[in-house]
């Protein structure tokens, strides 16, 4: 007979580093939401909101916010970040593009909550990309803080071109 405590805080703890750090929350209407529990902003190549936000303003960074069109439509779009939609087949190109005619600098990541941001991180990383930022903040807040839109940073809204996916 087990004495095991299927309840004990430690159980709990391992299942969330074995599911990644990740949480799920619903709302009342259904919608579920990614939340990156473990998140740190203190990590090594991550940025705070507030360092990101100085940093791309100086043009020291470039901040692509990696969330969907209707994300951008529904929050804005930080400032000084440059919407590029993860999901677009040519995402990599583009990207390589877009340092290619502005110049070399560090890539900084940011997108809702910090989930995909740092799978971005690595998938770019893998890819040869070698200054990556990751944003683990996310617009909309995380474990690594409240966000963007909660520590009242400028926002603007999506241009027309920007929905249709043009950057460049």
């Amino acid at each position: 007979m087990s004495t095991r405590n299927h309840h004990s805080p430690n159980r709990t703890r391992r299942w969330l580093i074995a599911a990644g750090g990740l949480a799920v929350t619903a709302s009342a209407g259904g919608a579920v939401t990614w939340f990156n529990v473990f998140a740190d902003a203190a990590a090594d190549g991550a940025l705070t909101v507030e360092e990101v936000h100085k940093r791309a303003n100086a043009e020291d960074v470039y901040l692509i916010d990696i969330r969907r069109p209707d994300e951008w439509k529904r929050t804005g779009i930080a400032s000084s970040a440059i919407p590029l939609d993860m999901r677009r087949d040519d995402f990599e190109t583009t990207l390589r593009s877009l340092i290619a005619q502005k110049g070399e600098r560090p890539v900084a990541l940011i997108c809702a909550r910090g989930v995909r941001s740092d799978r971005m991180n690595r998938r770019l990383m893998e890819a040869g990309f070698t200054n990556i930022i990751d944003v683990p903040e996310g617009m909309i807040g995380s474990g690594a803080g409240p966000g963007w839109i909660a520590r009242d940073l400028p926002l603007r809204p999506p241009t027309a071109k920007e929905l249709d996916g043009q950057i460049l």
